[in-house]
């Protein structure tokens, strides 16, 4: 590992001031309005949803039950033997890719790390790594050759920087049971013990994290709801701040990021951190990506970074991500994106997947309000996707060849949209929610206004922005309904343009009228 950290020389200087000040979203991502996102490591082999390192080592969870059924008990079989099953051996990233462009996605996002601390590509400064371990593919560079060779803008996801807290439960053991006080894997295996075996050379110590001493839990607890109880006070909390007393941590994170976005050159990076991690280190790496990409583009900046929960002052750094949910209730000033999933991040078997009718009203409302879609379609762990998958991404592709003139390159009208429907804030908005035909979404582009009716209207549809007297101005040349020929039958009244229901709609979902303005 390097004596000290660098970055790459530029405009950007390592403050949230320099960041503020010369950051501007590339109109790329502004156009792209989707992205479709692999959350795909080897958590997805045991097909029991996200976050299943951490709570296979919590006894009374379902994903402790579900590992000790398949897999034996923690102490014995731990997360690395799961990386070790992670083999890969179906994947096909261009079958993949094509799909995925023919669903409408204008770049793909590929996760490098998760909170597992599992590399996902040829790691230069982490030995557990795909090309070493598991599949002995480096899943990042063929995803990244895939995703260009089919014109995508390719990004990266990391999450690692909460691992020094989030993977401490290895370091746990049974409070009940034949095994109570078995202390599990991490815990009990050293680099030599690895001596001749699939891991030699190996440190468990370096995937896991190094036990920290507040955080291991103590001998003693008796029952599974004291230990949970212990867990979620001593080292489940979400903190942005380094460990401390362990500069070293901080250090790595920054190295293993900077390798991967040097190695790859991503035009997207997704960290998933509330602002940026671990102090000077995630300003360091927001410099150096910045700075990098910019020398590799002629001085003209052409890269997007997100992060979440920003406060108001720093919001022009970086592009503001809301996970599950859009943010805002009506038109933001700056660009951002809503991250959402079908299901479970990690691939969850069974798990009843959201309809490409709820996510295309959830896609047209983020659109209307100045953001962009990335949708994650999990993968299992042999690297396809199930049919039910494949279903969803065939009806979101055949909406988006109806209705994609009103959504690719579009911006925002002077209203988002009207209609009755309150959508929630934080993750009450990614839930299915009751539309109805009055709910409208609104995008201009190439000089056409388009109107989103959220619901197949039953009746004539009534938008009252573009009434006559409405405060908007809009006098009205002409309206065909996207994707149809057929004639549109409208009155613009004082209150609202009146638009009489069509005999056949073009597409099972959100349909869209294109209105020409004089």
């Amino acid at each position: 590992m390097p004596a000290q950290r660098t970055i790459a020389p530029g405009p950007f200087a390592p403050t949230w001031n320099s960041l503020v000040a010369n950051y501007r979203c590339p109109d790329w991502f502004r156009d792209a309005k989707l992205g479709i996102w692999a959350h795909w490591g080897p958590q997805c082999v045991p097909e029991q949803g996200d976050w299943y390192a951490r709570s296979m080592y919590l006894q009374g969870h379902k994903q402790y039950a579900a590992h000790v059924a398949a897999y034996g008990h923690p102490s014995e079989t731990g997360f690395m033997e799961i990386i070790h099953r992670w083999t890969a051996e179906r994947w096909d990233p261009d079958a993949l890719m094509q799909l995925y462009v023919d669903a409408g996605a204008r770049y793909f996002v590929a996760m490098a790390t998760h909170e597992d601390n599992f590399d996902a590509f040829a790691s230069r400064y982490h030995a557990w790594n795909s090309v070493n371990v598991g599949p002995r593919r480096d899943i990042i560079g063929e995803w990244a050759k895939a995703a260009r060779a089919h014109g995508l803008r390719f990004g990266v996801s990391n999450h690692s920087s909460h691992t020094w807290h989030w993977f401490q439960t290895a370091y746990g053991y049974d409070a009940e049971g034949p095994q109570a006080g078995v202390r599990y894997d991490a815990f009990r295996l050293k680099k030599a013990d690895g001596k001749g075996r699939w891991w030699d050379g190996l440190d468990p110590q370096d995937l896991y994290g190094r036990p920290r001493p507040d955080m291991v839990i103590p001998d003693g607890i008796a029952t599974v709801k004291e230990l949970r109880a212990w867990h979620d006070a001593h080292n489940l909390p979400w903190t942005e701040e380094p460990p401390p007393g362990d500069p070293q941590f901080a250090d790595n994170w920054f190295f293993r990021v900077q390798d991967l976005v040097d190695r790859y050159q991503p035009d997207f990076l997704y960290l998933d951190n509330t602002e940026l991690p671990l102090g000077q280190a995630g300003l360091d790496l927001a410099a150096h990506f910045y700075n990098a990409n910019a020398a590799r583009h002629g001085g003209k900046l052409d890269a997007v970074l997100t992060a979440k929960g920003l406060r108001a002052e720093r919001r022009p750094a970086v592009v503001q991500d809301f996970e599950r949910s859009i943010g805002s209730g009506g038109i933001q000033e700056l660009p951002f994106e809503t991250g959402t999933c079908i299901g479970q991040w990690h691939y969850q078997r069974d798990i009843a997947y959201k309809t490409v009718t709820q996510v295309v009203r959830n896609f047209v409302d983020v659109v209307s309000k100045n953001g962009t879609l990335l949708l994650s379609i999990p993968l299992r762990g042999d690297g396809t996707i199930d049919e039910r998958e494949r279903a969803f991404l065939q009806g979101l592709a055949a909406w988006n060849k109806v209705n994609g003139e009103g959504i690719f390159g579009s911006r925002p009208w002077k209203v988002y949209g009207e209609g009755p429907t309150q959508i929630p804030r934080g993750r009450g908005a990614d839930g299915p929610l009751p539309f109805t035909q009055d709910d409208i979404r609104f995008t201009t582009n190439r000089g056409a206004l388009y109107a989103f009716v959220l619901r197949l209207p039953e009746r004539a549809v009534r938008v009252q922005a573009l009434g006559a007297a409405a405060p908007y101005g809009a006098k009205i040349a002409a309206i065909s309904l996207v994707g149809s020929t057929e004639p549109v039958a409208w009155r613009q009244e004082a209150d609202a343009l009146v638009i009489e229901k069509p005999a056949q709609f073009p597409c099972a979902d959100v349909i869209a009228y294109r209105i020409t303005l004089q």
